[in-house]
């Protein structure tokens, strides 16, 4: 696939991936028991790409309106450190992570699918959206998965990344 000059050392400058969760890491449906116990399906091959990244030295955060215990297990399982689950304000939550990680807005990656992602789409260095995302979403985004939400699309950001990097620095 070839990128533009300017994608290229935005990806290379990249410290910290962040993703929403419904629709990003998942198709977005939500599945009940006859319980009432949520369920989500997520793509084995995007938890690879996620662990790929983070041994690569980029940071990997959660950052969703959601507020699921199948989340936190998920990230705890895929060994995510920065999880943040039931935040309505995601742009003052993901200033605060950066000020904690010592960087700066420009260096973050973030894929977010609906509206409530727009604000960090438009404050960070590197927005990205998934292929099936809400047309606003698709206008912030300076990259587009070819694979739509919950299919991969977050493995395509990471092996994206990682490629970027690696060709900076050689």
């Amino acid at each position: 696939m070839s990128i533009s000059s300017d994608l290229q050392s935005r990806l290379a400058n990249v410290k910290l991936l962040a993703l929403d969760v419904d629709g990003v890491l998942t198709d977005g449906g939500l599945y009940y028991t006859e319980t009432g116990t949520e369920l989500k399906k997520f793509n084995v091959k995007d938890g690879q790409g996620l662990k790929l990244l983070m041994q690569s030295g980029v940071d990997v955060a959660i950052i969703t309106a959601s507020d699921s215990p199948v989340t936190r297990h998920r990230a705890k399982k895929l060994g995510i450190q920065h999880v943040f689950l039931g935040v309505e304000e995601k742009l003052s939550v993901l200033k605060s992570l950066c000020q904690t990680l010592n960087i700066e807005l420009s260096q973050v990656a973030y894929a977010g699918d609906d509206v409530n992602d727009v604000p960090i789409l438009q404050n960070i260095g590197c927005p990205f959206t998934v292929n099936d995302a809400m047309p606003a979403n698709r206008g912030a985004a300076i990259y587009i998965t070819q694979k739509n939400g919950g299919c991969g699309a977050v493995r395509e950001l990471c092996d994206l990344l990682i490629q970027s990097q690696a060709g900076f620095s050689s």
